[in-house]
Formats: structure tokens, C-alpha cells, sequence
């Protein structure tokens, strides 16, 4: 995951940014995560008095930011230390994974010349053409389902959920090592999380994982919807999404997904700075795969599917860098 620079003067304006108190000292990411805690905490312990009508969408919002928090404290912040950063984000506000194995997943993902190739980028919403031939109907259903918003968002969280936890107790069951140090610790936050939920909130456990915890992830996964796409040049497979302010706060910046690829170690209250910067250059750089609002995507491909279920030419190009390694 090394840094991809426009060019020099580029390269010269980014390290400047660095070096400033801000980035040295990492305190926008140090307050976020204070916010996020004390607000969860808080409208936990209120939401008695404040009902699940207001409670339960406030929570889901938490939850969907802590998640954009997670993605951060990966990718290297606010400290040096890996322990420590994903000690910061182990907390399961959302339940459902385990930061270490995030974390393990998405460093694959960001491998961009694999980009959404089936098989080998664990975040591909792509299959691959023999995948599609062996599915039944029901199966080819939920593929093309999941690439329109209204699939995506409710269909999307369960699939995941399923998949991840059955790996899991496939793993667990086998012993592995690296499964039984990230998910036994999970599982056990889990039951804590769910327990002081129910003592002290006005939520029961299986209310706080169906109201909370699956919205939060539907949310999430609002911004990876149409993030990536099947192109041949890798830069090009990545959208810059230039949301409203609410959603980029939400998500952390990181509809500008570009800029986090070629950058992936760039603090998230930077990555606008950056994109304004070199805006036209980062908009020739992804061959113009520009969206403009969540609302507005969310409008245009609520039923119709963004693009079609299988990639159109994996095997040409995972062959092409076959050849290159």
C-alpha cells in the first residue's frame, strides 16, 4: 500500500500537510473517538427517557460512524502502534466483526491492480462467470439484487453477516489460531455489550442487534455501494463521491475513495484538503467516475442494478498482472 502521488509538487504539498500540529499530534481523530463513545454511552443511558423512537436512529448513526472510526484506526490512526489502534476501535458498537479481521480483509482489498476481481478482492460486489453458471436462481437473484441501493442496503448487511460468521465457526471449530485471537475476544465484547444493554437501556438485545446494529451496517454499506467498478486501468475502478457534508462526516471523508487509495495513509480530516487541492487532476485520474450525492445514487439505482453482477473481464486481468509479477 504505498503512496501514489500525482507528481512531485503533489508529493511536496501532502508532506507539508503532515507536518503540521494537526496531523503530528492526530487530535481531530483522538476527539472523534471521545465523541463517538461518550455519545453512544449517553444516549444508551438516556434512551429510557428518550424512547426508541429517537434513540434507535441515534444509535444507528453511532454505530455507522464508529464503523467509519474502525476504517481509520486500520489504516494507521491516531498512533504508530497497530495493538493500540485497533484496541481503540475493539468495542463492537455494530456487533457484527471483529476489527482484527477488518482489518486483515480490507488491507487485501486495497492490493488496486486486484481491485473487484472475484476471487482475490475480498470487497468485489462481483462474480466471476463460472460462479454465475453454477448459481440457482435464487442466488443469481441476490447478486443482481445487491447491486441496486434498495438490495444493497437491506439484503446486502444479512448476506455479510452470514458469511463472515459462518467463516468464523468454521475457523473457531478448526482451531485456527488467528480466528480463535480475533473472534473469541469479539464474542465476548458481544455478550458484555448486549448484557449492558439490556440492564440499562430501553433496548432488549435482539432490539439493539435488529434496530441498531443492522441499520448501522446498511448505512455503512450506503458509501460502498458503488465505490469500485469493473474497468481495465485500476485508478479508474475507483469513484470520488462528492457527497453532502452530513455524509462526509459520517463516512470520514472516504467518498473521496480515490484519494484514500492513492493515499491510504493520509488522516481522514486531510483527505479533502488533498482532493481540492488536485481536483481536475484526481477527476482525469479515475477517468471521470464521479458521483454527486448518496440521495441522488440512491434515486438512480434504487431498483436498477448499478452495473451487471459478473465481471466482464477478471480473467483477462488477473492474467495481465500475473504477467507483470
Amino acid at each position: 500500500m504505498s503512496a501514489q502521488y500525482l507528481n512531485d509538487e503533489h508529493q511536496r504539498q501532502v508532506q507539508a500537510w503532515l507536518e503540521e500540529p494537526m496531523a503530528r499530534t492526530e487530535w481531530p481523530t483522538w476527539l472523534l473517538i471521545g465523541v463517538i463513545y461518550s455519545a453512544w454511552l449517553t444516549v444508551v443511558l438516556l434512551s429510557p427517557t428518550w424512547g426508541l423512537w429517537v434513540s434507535t436512529p441515534l444509535l444507528a448513526l453511532l454505530g455507522a460512524w464508529h464503523l467509519s472510526l474502525q476504517h481509520e484506526l486500520i489504516h494507521g490512526h491516531p498512533t504508530r502502534w497497530t495493538a493500540l489502534n485497533q484496541a481503540l476501535g475493539m468495542p463492537p458498537l455494530s456487533l457484527w466483526y471483529p476489527v482484527g479481521v477488518y482489518r486483515t480483509s480490507h488491507l487485501l482489498h486495497h492490493r488496486d491492480e486486484l481491485l473487484t476481481l472475484p476471487g482475490v478482492d475480498p470487497e468485489t460486489n462481483y462474480v466471476s462467470p463460472d460462479d454465475w453458471t453454477r448459481a440457482g436462481p435464487l442466488m443469481r437473484f441476490f447478486w443482481v439484487a445487491r447491486k441496486t441501493a434498495l438490495g444493497r442496503f437491506t439484503l446486502g448487511p444479512g448476506h455479510a453477516i452470514a458469511q463472515s460468521w459462518g467463516e468464523a465457526l468454521v475457523q473457531v471449530g478448526k482451531g485456527q489460531v488467528p480466528a480463535l485471537r480475533d473472534w473469541l475476544p469479539h464474542w465476548l465484547f458481544v455478550a458484555a455489550l448486549l448484557w449492558f444493554v439490556d440492564r440499562y437501556s430501553a433496548f432488549s438485545a435482539w432490539q439493539y442487534a435488529l434496530l441498531v446494529a443492522y441499520p448501522a451496517l446498511s448505512l455503512a454499506m450506503v458509501r460502498s455501494h458503488y465505490e469500485h467498478r469493473a474497468a481495465v486501468e485500476p485508478q479508474h475502478r475507483i469513484v470520488i463521491h462528492e457527497g453532502g457534508w452530513f455524509m462526509r462526516l459520517l463516512f470520514l471523508n472516504n467518498n473521496y475513495h480515490l484519494v484514500h487509495h492513492d493515499l491510504p495513509k493520509l488522516p481522514w480530516y486531510l483527505i479533502p484538503r488533498v482532493y481540492r487541492a488536485q481536483r481536475a487532476a484526481y477527476q482525469a485520474r479515475n477517468d471521470g467516475f464521479i458521483q454527486y450525492g448518496y440521495l441522488q445514487q440512491a434515486r438512480q439505482f434504487a431498483l436498477t442494478p448499478t452495473d451487471g453482477a459478473v465481471h466482464p473481464n477478471a480473467a483477462e486481468l488477473l492474467a495481465r498482472v500475473e504477467r507483470r509479477s
